[in-house]
């Protein structure tokens, strides 16, 4: 187990270097216009980098099995943060959604924390009651009432994206639970019609979908983001064109540092540049997954299960949503997108990792 933990922290720590170079590199020539400063994201990310940091050693330093006590209370705080954020003048809206706090110059995403309180709400429930994960009211239904919750709050702010995120991890910790699949089809058919809805009642999903069909055909319109990322991926071809000789980052790719910021990597290190990351990614979940298998505390097993999806799908949405192969989501690429709640929570969460393989060698 020391040996996975050893190559997953390696892993985390290449992922967060990169991220470093690459906000920089992606941002500092907005910044420098915006705010005169061509390191304001940069030094702002370190700052997030140092509070994840402390997240990290708190989470590793206490056995992680305390927390099963207190999953309800945790869920119960982030169910409130999220009802909170949703309260005109408590929570900051932006760009037409109300997902954050904010506390002085730093803002705080909720949903990002409950993200994580729901794993191990649902890890705790699945391990007190593996025997009745396929009873239909017992098992199944307490699940389903608590994430239909959830994703309420989130779709709210409005946030399709992690709304899903949410879902699929909850459903697929079920489905490693042994929970009937006929449950888990029936929620994942009542979903689509819920899902078609949320698309087509809100214009700007609905112009998402239509980028995502032929972004070219609206190239200087709503394609305009796809297609000034595939120009990104397709101006690097294999070798790239160097660190900081990008030209899509200046202002013609908007969220080069957020959500396309692994557009800019393939514009600046090329397929090799893309392809290192994705391998990266594979290890990631490689070795976590090796962490999972050797848990014998099903609470642990679990948790390892829950971050191991949340990673996996994060990582794949935003290299999908990249290359044009999956429509535009805010999901940020973890590590390495610019994002101070998701990193530190992200971080978290590898702190729990390390800390649950930690103490299956004691």
């Amino acid at each position: 187990m020391r040996q996975n933990r050893i190559y997953l922290a390696a892993t985390v720590f290449c992922l967060i270097c990169i991220g470093v170079v690459m906000i920089y590199s992606s941002s500092c020539v907005y910044a420098l216009q915006d705010f005169k400063d061509s390191a304001y994201f940069l030094k702002r990310h370190l700052i997030f980098l140092t509070i994840g940091f402390i997240f990290t050693l708190a989470v590793m330093a206490v056995d992680y099995r305390i927390l099963q006590k207190y999953a309800k209370p945790l869920l119960l705080f982030s169910v409130i943060l999220l009802i909170f954020v949703l309260i005109p003048g408590i929570g900051k809206k932006s760009s037409g959604a109300q997902r954050w706090f904010k506390l002085g110059m730093i803002s705080f995403q909720p949903s990002e924390l409950v993200k994580l309180a729901v794993i191990i709400y649902t890890a705790d429930f699945l391990s007190r009651k593996q025997k009745l994960i396929t009873d239909l009211k017992q098992g199944f239904i307490p699940l389903m009432l608590m994430m239909g919750l959830v994703c309420l709050l989130v779709v709210k702010q409005p946030d399709l994206g992690t709304t899903v995120e949410i879902a699929v991890v909850v459903l697929a910790m079920m489905f490693v639970a042994g929970a009937r699949m006929a449950h888990l089809s029936l929620i994942a058919l009542a979903a689509v019609p819920v899902i078609i809805y949320l698309v087509t009642s809100a214009s700007y999903r609905m112009a998402r979908i239509m980028a995502f069909l032929d972004p070219w055909q609206d190239a200087q319109g709503i394609g305009f983001q796809l297609t000034q990322s595939q120009i990104a991926i397709g101006s690097g071809g294999l070798f790239g064109v160097g660190l900081g000789k990008s030209q899509q980052k200046l202002f013609y790719l908007p969220a080069a540092h957020t959500d396309f910021i692994y557009s800019i990597i393939g514009e600046e290190f090329g397929l090799r540049g893309t392809l290192f990351i994705i391998i990266l990614f594979i290890f990631l979940l490689w070795h976590g997954t090796r962490i999972a298998i050797r848990t014998v505390d099903s609470f642990g097993y679990y948790i390892c299960v829950g971050i191991l999806v949340m990673f996996g799908m994060q990582a794949a949405v935003n290299i999908g949503v990249s290359m044009g192969a999956l429509p535009t989501k805010g999901l940020p690429l973890p590590f390495i997108s610019y994002g101070g709640s998701a990193l530190i929570f992200h971080m978290a969460a590898i702190g729990l990792l390390l800390n649950i393989s930690r103490i299956q060698d004691l």
